[in-house]
This record gives structure tokens, sequence and C-alpha cells, in this order.
């Protein structure tokens, strides 16, 4: 590792973790333009460090399009909360490609069994179908769908994560969670004072476990000691 390679792994998790400590605290002090300002910048401080760390393409792509989604839902109305779910979705695309390229949370094994335990798919899958029939009624119809396939699309992603490791699999619950408080909101359903610092402080605990978690698993590994041969 080069010297400025060095700088850049102690530099980067110390820039990611003032961000993110600013803009939870901006939130808390509802200190709406130091909000703004920091928000846009989470994602891609944390995807310079997934690149630092050896992570393949897919990872660092998929927190740039967290960084489109976080701009575009501070904009503010239906077009671009759409457009911003949009840039959500192709972020769990790249993760769903990062799993399946390196063979971890691929649901199904090459025998055709599933990787994680039937009863905890099974789960996912009724958290997914009871939280999308309870918002139902209190969506603007023409979010109804699209929030449906959105969140299905993340339990998916979720499940896969889960498949990949355990800090992978608490980052897609924690992406998950903070999705559904979102959705509360949209549905007029009661949340925790100041639903924004729990949005974002679940929201950014998830992108650093995926991250962290998918670094982690494509590291080299060390191989066997060489044999001697023996002339």
């Amino acid at each position: 590792m080069t010297a400025a390679a060095g700088r850049a792994t102690r530099a980067l998790p110390a820039l990611f973790a003032l961000l993110t400590a600013v803009h939870l605290g901006a939130l808390l002090a509802d200190a709406t333009t130091v909000v703004h300002l920091t928000k846009p910048a989470l994602m891609p401080a944390l995807a310079a460090w997934a690149l630092v760390r050896g992570g393949p393409w897919p990872l660092p792509a998929a927190l740039v399009c967290g960084c489109g989604g976080d701009v575009l839902l501070q904009i503010g109305g239906e077009t671009a909360f759409l457009a911003g779910m949009g840039c959500f979705a192709a972020g769990h695309l790249c993760y769903l490609a990062l799993f399946t390229r390196t063979g971890w949370g691929v649901l199904l094994t090459r025998d055709g069994w599933p990787r994680t335990a039937p009863w905890v798919a099974a789960g996912y899958g009724a958290a997914w179908l009871g939280t999308v029939a309870l918002l139902w009624p209190g969506l603007e119809a023409d979010l109804r769908l699209p929030v449906a396939g959105y969140s299905l699309l993340l339990t998916v992603m979720a499940l896969a994560a889960l498949g990949a490791g355990p800090r992978t699999g608490l980052g897609g619950a924690l992406f998950m969670l903070s999705d559904t408080l979102i959705a509360a909101g949209l549905a007029d359903w009661p949340r925790p004072p100041v639903p924004q610092f729990w949005i974002m402080a679940t929201y950014i605990a998830a992108q650093w476990l995926l991250m962290a978690g998918a670094t982690r698993e494509a590291a080299p590994r060390p191989g066997p000691e060489p044999a001697l041969v023996r002339t």
C-alpha cells in the first residue's frame, strides 16, 4: 500500500464519521441548511471508502445511486420522490449484482436448495406482504404500485444480503426499517419523534454495514502455504 493510499484509508472513515455526526446532530437541532449540505456528501464519502477497501464496482455504484436518491428526496414533491425511489431501486439492483457475482447472497444453492432457511425467507416475504397491505389504504393511488414494487425489490435485496453474512444481513434489515419509516410518513402512520433522524440513522447504518460486510468478504484470504519442492 502506498503512503497516499494509507492516508486515504485513515482519512475516509474519519470523514464519513464526521459527516454522519454533523448530519444527525443537525437533524436533532433542526438546522436545515446543515442537513441539506451534509446529506449529499454522505454516500460519496462511503463510496470512496469502499473503493479504498477494494470493493468491487457494484458496491460504490450502489452507494452513488443512494446519493442520487438522497438528493432527490431532499428536493421534495411526488415527481422527485418517484425519481429518488428509482435511484434507490437501481442501488438495490447493484447490490444484487454484487451478491450474485461473488456467489454470496444467491437465494438458491447450486443444488436448488435455499441458501437461507425457508422459514427466514418466508418471514421476509410475510414482512413485505404485511407492510404493503397495511400501508396500501393510506397511500396515494398513484404511489401504491411503485411503493409495492420497490419494497419487494428491497426485500429481495435484504434477503440476499442475509446470505452474504451477518453484517450485510443486518444492513439489509436496517434498510427495510428505514424505508418503512418513510412509507409510514406517506400513509400518515404514527412515527417516533424527529422521524427524519431515525430514518437517516438507520439508513446510514444500513449502508455502512452493507459496505463493511461486502468489502470484508471480498478481501482476498490467505491461501495454503506453497509446498516445498526438494531437488
